[in-house]
């Protein structure tokens, strides 16, 4: 079905603006609701289950090294569970597709393209995501090394530009309320760390396999540190105002100045939001296109590309009637969704084909 390979660096590559792209615009204010100036320890907590992300999609690989977690289920749990599991985590990622595809026009209207109607920027946002699944996970993967300076390096850049205007005491008292704040504010960030499950269907692609969990590693801590470091230069500038922010990200940038006759730096979050939501929803949308293809036992993925296309586009209206809604899904509703569909239920998978296993293994012995 899927002929190509990419490298370890590659799915790095993919799985580092998977995660964060939608996250460093408007986490920070989501963070700052719970766990006020604590929004920079929340990711070191969520960091946590983003390990335990990666050690479960590499084990799952090591047990079946052939096949995606849509595969592996029917063989560790029954064909006909094993569809139902396999169908719960693919509406899960069509639904999340949606999302970001509302997401990313929602960005784009209220700050650059007033006028400009969704349909049209979801429509040609998803039109080029689709172009680039169809040609298949090698030119994505290349696509997403093109793109990767253009999406990382402005992000520390701004950082430096903005550094003359930071006021590190914004960061006391630590730990004010005690640890519950933060923690509840790692839950949110739980939920997107917990997008490294998409691991389990990119491994059986790898040209060195063993490479995998160092990969998984490297991807999880460098999301930690990027994370870390938005959520303090948001703090050390906007302080408490933070969580009065919807996109605190693109505040500090229009505060920022290079010399004095270089502002408002809006259009370098403008590049980084096109250029990660890109990979994103790419990387999504590719995910889902291959399950669905391996779940119907397709010989050939190409043909559901642009099906998949349209209901992506459809979820982005159906499953977010309003900006207020989506709001308060991605606060409530999305890290628990998150946590159970690309945590609890990989793991459970886990724990059942290690046992199933190693009870295999033992009868054959004896």
């Amino acid at each position: 079905m899927e002929k190509g390979k990419i490298s370890s660096l590659q799915m790095t590559m993919l799985l580092y603006p998977a995660i964060i792209a939608t996250a460093i615009l408007s986490i920070p204010s989501t963070i700052a609701k719970y766990a006020g100036n604590d929004i920079w320890i929340a990711p070191i907590l969520a960091s946590v289950a983003g390990f335990l992300t990666v050690f479960i999609a590499v084990g799952l690989h090591k047990l079946y090294p052939e096949k995606t977690i849509i595969q592996l289920s029917g063989d560790v749990i029954g064909r006909f569970p094993g569809k139902v599991i396999g169908g719960l985590i693919l509406f899960f990622y069509i639904t999340r597709a949606g999302e970001m595809s509302r997401v990313y026009s929602e960005f784009l209207v209220t700050s650059f393209l007033f006028k400009t109607p969704k349909v049209v920027i979801i429509g040609s946002m998803v039109f080029l995501c689709a172009f680039c699944v169809y040609a298949g996970l090698e030119v994505l993967a290349r696509v997403a090394q093109l793109l990767f300076p253009f999406f990382v390096l402005p992000i520390f850049f701004l950082v430096i530009v903005m550094a003359p205007d930071f006021h590190p005491g914004n960061i006391f008292p630590v730990l004010e309320q005690g640890v519950m704040p933060p923690i509840k504010g790692g839950i949110v960030d739980t939920g997107f760390m917990a997008d490294m499950i998409l691991m389990a269907f990119l491994l059986p692609f790898l040209k060195e396999p063993q490479k995998g969990l160092k990969s998984g590693l490297l991807t999880v801590t460098s999301v930690t540190i990027s994370l870390v470091i938005v959520n303090l230069a948001t703090l050390f500038v906007l302080g408490v105002t933070t969580a009065l922010k919807t996109y605190p990200v693109m505040n500090v940038s229009r505060l920022a100045r290079v010399g004095g006759f270089i502002e408002n730096m809006e259009a370098i979050v403008m590049a980084v939001w096109i250029a990660g939501a890109f990979v994103k929803l790419s990387v999504f949308f590719y995910v889902i296109v291959l399950g669905f293809a391996q779940m119907l036992n397709l010989s050939d993925y190409k043909p559901v590309v642009w099906p998949i296309g349209i209901l992506i586009f459809q979820f982005a209206f159906w499953s977010i009637p309003s900006t207020m809604r989506l709001s308060h899904y991605d606060n409530t509703i999305f890290p628990f969704f998150s946590i159970i569909v690309q945590i609890l239920i990989p793991l459970m998978l886990l724990v059942i084909a290690f046992i199933w296993k190693r009870k295999k293994k033992g009868q054959v012995g004896v």
